[in-house]
């Protein structure tokens, strides 16, 4: 009784440590990025570059995914009020797939944004290579991330890190509950993810 008594109160103390970093890590980004990211598009300050990361366009079901909409949006709002003159739409591109070209495509037939100021990258992946890719392979450091706010802590975090002069513009969310509290926790995980492997100096790629 004595083993299963320790084992159990080893336990809890793990899980209570686990609590307890996850916490810390997402107090530390919150007050990391406090005041780089914005809604309103009055507030934020002109860019040369908007970097949309990018989503799958369709759901499961074949509809339209609303926060790949709501990012495109965003970045129509950022073109057509003047606070950037170029757009990168970074993606994962591979066989039958192709976010970067679905972007771009929505963003010219949809949004009305010109043809020649969108660059399209292929190869991002996921988060930390969209960020790293913009400033290693398009030479770009003083940028407007965009995407879903919950999203855009991270992604800030990773051009922090990275000596990026970023803001994020936070696109609408999507407040259905089987998506939204999904992937608020999914993000919260991900981000004390990305505080241990930066503590750790180990690449999130």
């Amino acid at each position: 009784m004595r083993i299963i008594k320790n084992i159990l109160n080893l336990a809890f103390i793990s899980i209570e440590i686990g609590i307890l970093l996850i916490c810390l890590c997402n107090a530390w980004v919150f007050g990391l990025t406090n005041g780089r990211t914005y809604t309103k598009i009055s507030k934020i300050p002109p860019r040369e570059v908007a970097l949309v990361l990018g989503t799958s366009p369709k759901m499961r079901s074949g509809l339209s995914n609303p926060y790949f909409t709501k990012r495109m949006d965003a970045a129509s709002l950022l073109y057509h009020h003047g606070k950037i003159k170029k757009i990168i739409v970074s993606g994962e591109k591979s066989k039958g797939y192709n976010e970067p070209a679905a972007m771009k495509n929505y963003l010219i037939y949809q949004e009305g944004v010109p043809e020649d100021i969108i660059i399209e990258d292929p190869k991002g992946f996921n988060t930390y290579k969209s960020i790293l890719r913009c400033k290693d392979v398009y030479n770009q450091k003083n940028v407007i991330i965009v995407s879903q706010g919950f999203h855009n802590l991270r992604a800030l975090l990773f051009a922090r890190n990275k000596d990026m002069n970023a803001l994020g513009f936070d696109a609408q969310d999507v407040t259905k509950p089987e998506s939204y509290y999904r992937n608020q926790f999914r993000e919260i995980l991900a981000r004390t993810v990305a505080v241990v492997y930066f503590a750790l100096g180990i690449s999130p790629d």
